[in-house]
């Protein structure tokens, strides 16, 4: 598909009104779709994609077009943040948010479930977009 038709696809108006959730980990096939899972039910209900910033390794790499659709971008470390933002304009406004979850569970594992739901919990009540690092609330 032509990027043309992969920004036109990116507004279909048959997504509806959901928050478009963008979840970002490395190879996008662990951790951010555990993420997008989690979002995607109650009580966030929100339209989610998960993708990975390595090119050698992710299924569904994070690309522009991915990030042209999303309203938000949830990343599970810093380096997926700091990926993320080098594709971004400086002046771009939607919220980027960091859950510190290491790359150590295995897809859906209970504990990562509980990591994240906590860790997005606490990220969207700050009043800036927060990092949590690795080492804290482990």
């Amino acid at each position: 598909m032509s990027k043309m038709n992969r920004l036109a696809n990116a507004n279909n108006e048959f997504q509806g009104d959901f928050k478009r959730v963008l979840c970002v980990c490395s190879a996008g096939m662990l951790r951010s779709p555990t993420t997008a899972e989690i979002l995607s039910r109650e009580p966030y209900n929100f339209n989610t994609r998960a993708a990975g910033i390595s090119s050698e390794f992710a299924l569904v790499p994070v690309d522009d077009v991915l990030l042209h659709w999303a309203d938000e971008i949830v990343c599970m470390e810093r380096e997926h943040t700091d990926y993320i933002r080098s594709m971004m304009s400086e002046d771009d406004e939607r919220p980027v948010y960091t859950l510190g979850v290491p790359d150590m569970f295995k897809f859906r594992d209970p504990k990562l479930i509980e990591w994240i739901t906590e860790r997005y919990e606490w990220a969207i009540k700050q009043p800036k977009e927060p990092i949590i690092k690795k080492d804290e609330n482990t």
